[in-house]
């Protein structure tokens, strides 16, 4: 389970949850096809636990031919029909038909931009947010103006399901910012890695 006998954030609790705050939470991404599957994933996250979405996140990239926008672009009836009878995702119409969608918005910025990566990342100005350290989970907001920016403007680009706190959430796992608590061992070790972007 992880480095036992660490403290870690309070919501990191089974095996899988773990796994994810050890090593990816809050450590800077810049790949364009992990940050389309982050997004997407707090997108289907949307009113269920986070766990539950890390149970099935290797089912979501079988099923969403491993996160490949242009694929999932290009879906149609029958591809929507496949994933809404595949038990091992979130089964939810409007959230499937959005993933779709959504997946046709990331290429077009991703056209505009040059990547995805630079559009995304120019909320924060191409670094992650200085932050105070929150001393507990409660005290971790659930948005920040930010990401109610990236949502205004990805709603208005076409994509749906991101909303200001699946934005934040999203931010928080890409590293845009640190959301690990003061105590947390993970803590240091992700500012040191966004204090090589600032």
């Amino acid at each position: 389970m992880g480095h036992p006998g660490l403290i870690r954030c309070g919501w990191a609790r089974d095996e899988l949850e773990i796994a994810y705050h050890d090593t990816e939470w809050g450590v800077p991404c810049h790949d364009d096809r992990e940050l389309f599957e982050r997004l997407m994933l707090e997108g289907f996250q949307a009113g269920l636990s986070w766990s539950s979405i890390l149970r099935k996140r290797e089912s979501f990239a079988r099923a969403f031919d491993g996160w490949d926008a242009h694929r999932i672009a290009s879906y149609g009836p029958d591809d929507v029909a496949r994933l809404l009878s595949d038990p091992g995702i979130v089964r939810n119409r409007l959230k499937v038909n959005a993933a779709i969608r959504n997946a046709a918005t990331f290429l077009a910025l991703q056209r505009e931009y040059a990547t995805f990566d630079r559009y995304i990342w120019s909320f924060t100005a191409g670094r992650p947010l200085d932050t105070a350290a929150p001393h507990a989970l409660d005290e971790i907001p659930a948005s920040r103006p930010e990401a109610a920016q990236m949502s205004a403007a990805l709603k208005r680009a076409g994509m749906s399901f991101v909303g200001p706190t699946i934005c934040y959430a999203f931010m928080q796992s890409v590293g845009m910012v640190n959301d690990h608590t003061a105590s947390c061992f993970r803590r240091a070790l992700v500012a040191a890695s966004q204090d090589s972007m600032r």
